[in-house]
């Protein structure tokens, strides 16, 4: 899956299920209630219901952004309730978990030692670590409107906890754009750029979008577990010598990649 798609879902992942059913209710209420105005008066001041051309330069989305490491900022985004935040800060603790039994099943499987890709992640503060909070409202010209435009993450390892009725996540595979099904109480696992330089190009990051859609509203919770930022990225020596193939990948700081992603994010990545 790491090689070939980028992408897997995964199923068992001892997340409770009450836990994700009051994480994706909350969401959905916060939305309505502090963010759905915002974004329609967005929309109208734009006047993106009535566009004719294809839109290149913007999302149909609504996001905010959770931070949990190095230092948590939960308690200091406005207009979330008390109770929300909790369940966040409980949900956040419970992926950071999930992310580091990944990424030591990735070693395994990289046959690198166990451990190695939590310390190849981490800066003299530690990693970061955050959630994008998004909702994709529907979109009256989702063939002019991307959801979110195709791109690559730039972080480590990604964990996407998605609406389970409204689709709308797809992925690039030998050309062709594939659906990434919603499954129930699953959580979406891909990999980011800094994985793909890491393992020396074994493992892909995948260019993925948003298609908007006509009618639902869709949640989408992605959780980047990220190097810290002053974190040396390089490929891992032993997968180069194991490959007997030089280096593909430069030696960088993250910070640095992430300054360089921001205005390229929606670019091909191999120039990055």
């Amino acid at each position: 899956a790491c090689e070939n798609w980028g992408f897997f879902e995964l199923v068992n992942h001892g997340i409770p299920h009450e836990l994700l059913d009051t994480v994706e209710r909350m969401t959905k209420e916060h939305y309505k209630k502090c963010m759905e105005q915002k974004f329609k008066e967005m929309v109208s001041s734009k006047g993106l219901e009535a566009v004719q051309n294809e839109v290149n330069d913007l999302d149909w989305e609504s996001t905010f952004f959770l931070r949990h490491l190095p230092v948590s900022n939960i308690s200091e985004v406005p207009d979330l309730e008390d109770d929300y935040r909790k369940v966040m800060k409980e949900f956040a603790e419970k992926l950071e978990k999930l992310a580091e039994e990944l990424l030591d099943l990735l070693c395994e499987n990289l046959g690198l030692e166990k451990g190695y890709l939590k310390k190849a992640f981490y800066g003299s503060k530690g990693l970061t670590f955050g959630t994008k909070v998004s909702n994709y409202p529907p979109c009256p010209k989702p063939e002019l409107i991307n959801g979110l435009r195709p791109h690559t993450d730039a972080g480590g390892i990604i964990l996407l906890f998605q609406d389970d009725k409204v689709s709308g996540l797809q992925l690039l595979k030998d050309g062709d754009w594939v659906d990434v099904p919603p499954m129930h109480h699953s959580i979406v696992i891909n990999i980011g750029d800094q994985l793909e330089v890491i393992t020396n190009g074994k493992y892909k990051s995948v260019l993925h979008r948003v298609v908007a859609q006509t009618d639902g509203n869709r949640m989408s919770l992605a959780s980047f577990y990220n190097p810290g930022s002053d974190a040396v990225i390089y490929p891992a020596p032993a997968l180069v010598e194991k490959e007997e193939n030089k280096e593909a990948y430069p030696k960088f700081v993250f910070e640095d990649y992430m300054k360089l992603y921001a205005g390229l994010k929606f670019q091909a990545k191999e120039p990055r």
